[in-house]
């Protein structure tokens, strides 16, 4: 059985340019948030395995929408991802929970990590 995705981020090209880089034979993408508050009630509805969201977005930042989903979910399987090579961002999103942080646009190793995190 496929593993389910949930898609997270304000870009709808970075959204697009995301599902095009997943494995479609691995993974299904149960849905797409275009925000925070968004990507907190699509968790609560579709229930995903994992969770591929943005870090800087409109009404609910990718952190504040990760301590939601942690705290209706505390087996949550986040991944975070944002163009900001901030460490302190990183630092943060593995604090409440995330459990990998890549950075936009490098996505080339996705899968992999989708894979490792899912424990392919």
């Amino acid at each position: 059985m496929l593993k389910t995705i949930l898609i997270v981020d304000d870009s709808r090209f970075m959204r697009t340019f995301i599902r095009n880089k997943i494995d479609s034979s691995l993974f299904c993408i149960a849905g797409e948030a275009s925000n925070g508050l968004e990507a907190v009630d699509q968790y609560s509805t579709l229930h995903p395995d994992l969770v591929i969201m943005d870090i800087t977005m409109p009404l609910l930042s990718g952190i504040d929408a990760l301590r939601r989903i942690m705290k209706l979910d505390p087996k949550a399987k986040v991944i975070m991802c944002s163009s900001l090579g901030s460490e302190q961002l990183v630092i943060e999103a593995i604090q409440f929970g995330a459990k990998e942080f890549v950075l936009k646009p490098f996505f080339d190793d996705l899968n992999e990590k989708l894979k490792s995190v899912l424990h392919y």
